[in-house]
Formats: C-alpha cells, structure tokens, sequence
C-alpha cells in the first residue's frame, strides 16, 4: 500500500504540452532576434561599417575586379533609368577602353549620370532627338571617339575643344550650320566627318592646327569653294568633297602634299588646276565628267594615279532640310555602292578614264 501511495504522488505533465511551450519560447527568441537586426542594419552606424568592409575589400582585390566590379555598378544605375550603356573592357590594362552607347528616338537628352562616368573613351549617340551636348564633356579628359551621327543636333559646344585626346568626331547626318572655333585645340585629331548637315558651307579657319587630320569627310553640304583651313591640314591623306556646290578649285591645291584620295563627284567643276598634278602622292581622285572640260593629262597618263570620271547628272541643289530614314539609307548604299566600284577598278590593269550614263546613272 506504501508503495502504490508513493507512485500515485508523482506528478505526470503531456510530453506534447512541454514541446508547444519550448517551440513558442524560440520562435519569440528568434522574432525579438530579427527586429534587433533590422534596426542595426538601419542605423548608421551599420551603414558606416559597411563602407568600411566595402573598402577593405577592395583593397585586398586586383585592378581587373575593381574595373569589373566599377563597371557592373555604373550598368546597374543605368539598368533602372531604362538604358543599358555598353561597355567593353579589354584585358590589356594599358589599353582598356570605356564605351558609351545611346540610340532610341524617346531620347531627348543624355542621361545625368553620364556626367560621373569621366573615364569614358568613346561616345556613341545616333538616331535621337538630342539638339545639344553638354558642357560638362570637357571633364571626359579621356575621350578618344565622340561618335554622334543623325540626331538633331544644332550646334556643337565650345567645350569640346577641351578634349585633348580626341581623335575621331563623326557628327555627319545633324543640323550643324557652324563648326566652333574651339574645335582647332583638338590638336590630336585624326578623323572628322561632317556629312550631310546641309547647311553648312564653311569651316573657320583656327581648324588649320589639325595638323595630324588625315580623314575629312565633307560631303553632302553647301561648300562653294574648299576652306582655306582645309588647305593648311598638311597631313590630310583622304578628302571627301562630293555633293556640295564646288565651282572650281583652289590653284594652291597641291598645299595637301599627303593628298592621296579625293572624291569631287557631283559639284559643278568644269576643270581641274594644273596644281592638282603636282600632288605626287594622289592615288585616286573621282570627278564628275558631266561638266568638266579641262584637266591635266598626267592624270590619265599616270598609271599609279586612279582618275575616274562620272558621267552622273547632278544632283539638284534643292535639298530638304528634313531627310527622313529611307533618304539616309539610300545615301549610304550610294556611298557603298561607290567603294565596291572602286575595288573593282582596283583590280584591273588599267583604270578607265570614264564611265558609262548607262551604268552609273540610275545608281548614283
């Protein structure tokens, strides 16, 4: 009887009860936990040390993942504006190179943050509504490309003259009546196209210090005359003056002693200075033959030389000042059409002095 009382004086509880009541207790260690987290990561005193981690990360990284790690941070901000710039990186560190890319009609202005990313290269910007360029480019110190055809451009800044690296600008297919004078203190230059702006008829002359200029492309404007400027870039190798409103040439145009191709194809020349013969590094040259009646002969007679006559008709002077898409294209084929036809002469014994109405009328 002693023992059965014994037994019956212990207490027995639910195993289940006992485990409800433990999982309630960490369940509220864990919550009471997470709110303490999320009020650390939201001070600022987590933000501080943050940054410092940030830092002594990087340090202990290579240049080729901070590069890296620079550029996926830049593509991000850009990701949330709608606009995913490309950039390429080389694997060369003393030839990297920081590409910028924008085209889209929707685009009005260029993006703000462009003006933090100053160790950009090159700028490439076409078919957008832009009508001006900032002034903060000067601070692109690095830039060596400024690509910008067919937008709406009106103008070019002054600042632009600041970028000492440069050496292509191709700002063809815009509404450009006037080149800034600033743009002579681009002294590295190498490369400018100026295609179709339709209005433009004269350079000024403080574009005469472009003295490693080798590519000028001035075609499809309302130049009457070559500028004098131009004459005075003595390093000019290739020169491109069709569709303007040439009359004649200027008698100093052996000035351009690096000359080696020129193309005059439908302007209004109805002869060639015999000066044009004294430019001993000509290799190819393109006329119209419409209209052109005098010439020198050692221009036909010179076998190292490339003379080529159009018979094209001329193009009528009345352009529209608002070419549309199907209008660019066609000038581009025109242009390419041009460059195959050449190769093909290329590959002959002898280069004909003329060519065909039947062949080159309807194409060009």
């Amino acid at each position: 009887m002693r023992v059965d009382r014994i037994v019956n004086d212990i207490p027995m509880y639910d195993i289940s009860m006992i485990r409800s009541l433990w999982e309630g207790r960490v369940k509220k260690y864990k919550q009471r936990q997470k709110k303490e987290q999320e009020r650390i990561n939201k001070s600022a005193l987590s933000k501080i040390n943050q940054q410092w981690q940030y830092r002594i990360a990087c340090r202990k990284m290579k240049i080729k993942e901070v590069t890296s790690l620079q550029c996926y941070l830049e593509r991000s901000a850009f990701a949330e504006m709608g606009i995913l710039p490309t950039v390429h990186t080389s694997t060369d560190n003393e030839d990297k190179k920081f590409i910028f890319e924008l085209s889209g009609d929707k685009w009005k202005k260029l993006p703000e943050d462009l003006q933090y990313m100053t160790y950009l290269r090159e700028w490439h910007i076409h078919k957008t509504q832009i009508q001006k360029l900032p002034e903060y480019i000067e601070q692109f110190v690095d830039l060596c490309v400024l690509n910008i055809p067919k937008n709406k451009l009106t103008q070019l800044p002054a600042e632009i003259g600041k970028l000492a690296n440069l050496k292509e600008l191709n700002a063809s297919y815009n509404k450009l009546s006037s080149i800034p004078t600033e743009l002579g203190d681009c002294e590295n230059l190498e490369k400018l196209e100026l295609t179709a702006n339709l209005t433009l008829s004269e350079l000024p002359f403080e574009l005469s210090s472009l003295k490693k200029l080798k590519h000028l492309d001035l075609a499809e404007n309302k130049f009457a005359t070559i500028p004098v400027s131009v004459l005075r870039m003595s390093s000019l190798q290739w020169l491109d003056v069709s569709k303007n409103s040439l009359r004649d040439l200027p008698e100093d145009i052996d000035r351009l002693e690096e000359l080696q191709t020129m193309f005059l194809h439908k302007n209004n020349l109805k002869y060639l200075p015999m000066a044009t013969a004294n430019i001993v590094t000509l290799k190819m040259l393109v006329v119209s033959g419409d209209e052109l009646t005098t010439f020198p002969s050692t221009l036909t007679e010179n076998p190292d030389i490339l003379f080529i006559r159009l018979f094209d008709n001329p193009v009528s002077s009345d352009v529209s000042e608002d070419k549309n898409d199907k209008d660019l294209e066609q000038t581009e084929y025109d242009r390419e059409f041009m460059q195959t036809y050449i190769e093909t002469l290329k590959d002959r014994e002898t280069a004909p002095s003329y060519t065909t109405k039947v062949s080159l009328t309807c194409l060009l």
